[in-house]
């Protein structure tokens, strides 16, 4: 069997992780071993973030919808209720998008909503 030596191969690894690493501060960009370790948590907390990324919208999304329903006299969940009941089918990124670029559209989304919430007599 003939012997393997690992010079380039080792180096190109090497140099692949010490390029992922540029940014991060201190021996951890300069140290394989340093930079390796800083390398995989880093992959770790972008894969992770990526997905947590989704409810940190969701949220933005709510509390930006619940400041344009509350300027039109009327709560987030009530508004969403009403929404329901009027069979609108709006995504909330999009009720997001409204109440801030066309409040005027929004108010009329708003008062759909308020129609389905009031009582009959």
């Amino acid at each position: 069997m003939t012997r393997i030596k690992r010079g380039v191969t080792k180096r190109r690894r090497h140099k692949k992780m010490l390029k992922l690493a540029k940014g991060h501060q201190g021996v951890r960009h300069s140290l394989y071993r340093r930079a390796h370790e800083s390398v995989i948590h880093a992959l770790q907390y972008a894969y992770a973030h990526r997905r947590e990324r989704k409810g940190d919208m969701r949220r933005l999304w709510n509390i930006r919808i619940n400041a344009g329903a509350r300027a039109n006299g009327i709560s987030y969940s009530k508004l969403i209720h009403g929404l329901k009941l009027a069979g609108v089918d709006i995504n909330r990124k999009m009720l997001s998008e409204l109440a801030i670029n066309d409040p005027d559209g929004f108010a009329q989304v708003v008062q759909l909503a308020k129609a389905q919430l009031q009582p009959t007599a």
